[in-house]
């Protein structure tokens, strides 16, 4: 399985980025994906997820602002990210959960594939 994500940039407080993240190697459709991010000398933490069947969960500060999509006919999850924050400002990535996904899970130990990242700056 590999996963490519892109679209991250430098935006300014209040600005909008949206963020995609191909698939392959497995059938895609069945799977739970989410978006994770780690800051500047932090752990990485969940941003969001969403099940096989398009249910989502998200984290509190983000709730509102982000919203997690998924095409399964490209293969493809992506993250429309609004109204962003200085404090938004990491690395996110992208990941595919090991087994079927029945719902969104907030655990990044469910996800067994992950994306080499990409940079999202927020300037204030």
């Amino acid at each position: 399985v590999q996963l490519q994500a892109s679209g991250g940039g430098l935006v300014q407080a209040g600005g909008s980025l949206r963020l995609s993240c191909a698939a392959s190697g497995r059938t895609f459709s069945i799977y739970g994906l989410a978006w994770f991010r780690q800051g500047p000398g932090l752990e990485r933490e969940f941003v969001a997820a969403i099940s096989r069947t398009g249910d989502t969960a998200y984290a509190d500060s983000v709730k509102g602002r982000f919203t997690i999509s998924r095409d399964n006919a490209k293969n493809s999850v992506y993250l429309q990210m609004d109204n962003l924050k200085p404090d938004d400002t990491a690395v996110y990535f992208c990941a595919e959960s090991w087994g079927i996904g029945r719902s969104p899970s907030t655990k990044s130990t469910e996800y067994g594939y992950w994306g080499q990242g990409t940079q999202v700056t927020v300037s204030s």
